[in-house]
């Protein structure tokens, strides 16, 4: 089965979409930042939920706080950064 079909993602499927470890995973669903569901031993987090966990993990103010970075930095080292592009 696809993953696009799936309902339900591992913490495995989970960590590599969000790009952190499973075991931050865990930590997540111990401080309930996550839902998940316990099958077994392993954790099931449905897809319907994957819009406010990615939410949640990347906030509004850390976005701009990001974007204000990166502005700084183009605008800082622009000229150093598109010359690195062409090597």
């Amino acid at each position: 089965m696809d993953m696009e079909e799936k309902r339900f993602l591992s913490t495995a499927e989970l960590a590599e979409i969000l790009g952190i470890s499973r075991i931050a995973i865990f930590k997540k669903i111990k401080e309930g930042k996550i839902k998940a569901i316990k099958i077994g031993r392993n954790f099931a987090i449905d897809r319907n939920d994957l819009e406010e966990i990615l939410g949640s993990v990347l906030k509004n103010s850390d976005k701009r706080e990001i974007d204000d970075a990166v502005k700084k930095t183009v605008r800082e080292y622009g000229e150093t950064l598109k010359k690195l592009g062409k090597e």
